[in-house]
């Protein structure tokens, strides 16, 4: 009987893990693929995926370079990586205030929070682009990462906030005992247990702030997606474009989840 209890565990934890999850969505978005294409041959669609391949790697005189769907989708990682950067240095700040004894704080922290989580992000993009932009000198590519993320950073200080809350108050005021100051308290005792919390919500915010960003190709930002419906004006290839879109993005999204996956395992060992 004791020899199965180790057997019993592992099984629970293979159900448990981020893997079992990125193997069961790539399934049912495959089984998906095949009801949808099943129900295109009904309707006599003629699909012509030869003509994909230039869009991702196009060939030169000057060897392989870089195709209009591989371009956009290099913008819209670089999008993707400042704002969430930027999103979560916002939100970090922002539930730092939240905690504090500051009045003042506590009050802009909270207008921030009410005014961005209540508003459509498309919104924030054209507010930012439109209004504040001509006023601040920012250019669309500024524009796009200062709307997402403040958009991102909203959310992202509710994940820390409850991360930092978190940690026993019993471990702070041993640490004040000991003579450590704030700033050593949040760095050496409760940063440390609180990533490890905050880890799989900050892992779907990012994947969030990566499909989010799709939305500035509203203004004229040629990123994966905007870059899509250029060609599709142009070869009316539909589908096949969109679903390389899709691809692409889903390539990045797992990517991610297999990292955050790999470092949760190695923050598992300390």
């Amino acid at each position: 009987m004791t020899g199965l209890a180790p057997q019993k565990k592992s099984s629970r934890s293979l159900f448990r893990s981020p893997y079992a999850d990125i193997l069961q969505f790539v399934c049912l978005l495959l089984l998906l693929s095949y009801l949808f294409s099943r129900g295109l041959e009904n309707l006599g669609y003629n699909w012509q995926w030869y003509q994909v391949p230039p869009f991702i790697l196009e060939k030169t005189a000057e060897g392989l370079q870089a195709g209009p769907l591989l371009f956009g989708l290099g913008i819209t990682l670089k999008i993707s990586a400042l704002s969430l950067v930027l999103a979560f240095l916002i939100g970090l700040l922002t539930a730092l205030l939240r905690l504090s004894d500051l009045v003042m704080g506590r009050l802009v922290a909270r207008c921030y929070l009410e005014v961005i989580r209540n508003t459509p992000l498309l919104i924030q993009i054209f507010f930012i682009y439109f209004v504040l932009g001509p006023v601040l000198g920012l250019d669309r590519f500024p524009s796009a990462v200062l709307a997402l993320s403040l958009f991102e950073g909203a959310y992202a200080s509710e994940i820390f906030r409850s991360g930092i809350l978190s940690v026993e108050r019993g471990q702070i005021e041993a640490a004040e005992s000991l003579g450590l100051n704030r700033y050593q308290i949040f760095r050496l005792i409760v940063l440390p247990q609180a990533i490890r919390t905050i880890l799989p919500p900050l892992t779907s915010q990012a994947i969030s702030l990566i499909k989010d960003s799709a939305l500035v190709s509203t203004i004229a930002i040629y990123d994966l997606t905007m870059q899509a419906q250029a060609l599709i004006s142009e070869t009316f290839l539909t589908f096949e474009i969109w679903f390389t879109v899709a691809i692409l993005y889903l390539v990045i999204t797992i990517t991610l989840s297999f990292f955050v996956a790999y470092l949760e395992n190695r923050l598992k060992r300390y």
